[in-house]
């Protein structure tokens, strides 16, 4: 599968833009932020992609960062929500936009979308706000939301947990419990032990 493009930005469309990598043109759909992110026709750029296969068409979405096509694919999860919706939805917010409407709650800000209507919407923040946190909320324009604790030792507490396995979002909320409870001058050992308990649990 093709993950991602680095080339020359060969020429763009209202919603689509041809990456020249080596003398093949990919063309790759993408969202109005995306475009506006590409630079200039003739300039170097690089962009991640998702192939996306159907019975009668083979289509290349491309993104900007990683955080947008993560979130893309998460939205394309939710019934209802296509590709045209999901980049739809990509052009009118920022990927910590839609985090922040997913992890609170707001319909309407998702419903900003062109296409989107409030039903689609409560559809959308409902289904993933519990995965919210589980994915950055990337640049262009905003910060991300991802509930890390802060500070050294819950940071390696965080990461150690990733690396055994668990899924980010459990792995902070996991981290933050422990420290909750152990105070804010716990080591990383405790943190980690603590912490272990609480997502196996």
């Amino acid at each position: 599968m093709i993950a991602k493009l680095k080339g020359l930005l060969d020429e763009t469309g209202v919603d689509w833009a041809v990456i020249d990598v080596s003398g093949v043109g990919y063309l790759v759909h993408c969202s109005a932020r995306t475009l506006n992110a590409l630079g200039n026709v003739g300039e170097a750029c690089t962009v991640y992609t998702d192939l996306q296969v159907s019975e009668n068409d083979m289509r290349l979405l491309g993104f900007a960062e990683a955080a947008e096509r993560d979130w893309f694919r998460l939205l394309t999860q939710v019934q209802g929500v296509g590709s045209k919706v999901a980049l739809a939805i990509l052009s009118a917010l920022s990927t910590g936009e839609v985090q922040q409407a997913c992890a609170n709650g707001d319909a309407a800000m998702v419903a900003r979308a062109q296409g989107v209507g409030p039903k689609l919407a409560g559809r959308i923040v409902n289904e993933l706000k519990d995965k919210a946190g589980a994915l950055p909320g990337g640049g262009m324009g905003s910060a991300a939301l991802a509930p890390t604790p802060a500070g050294g030792a819950s940071a390696d507490a965080v990461s150690a947990l990733e690396n055994l396995g668990f899924k980010p979002a459990v792995a902070a909320r996991a981290v933050a419990a422990a420290q909750g409870e152990l105070g804010e001058g716990a080591g990383e050992g405790e943190l980690i032990r603590v912490a272990l308990k609480k997502a196996a649990g």
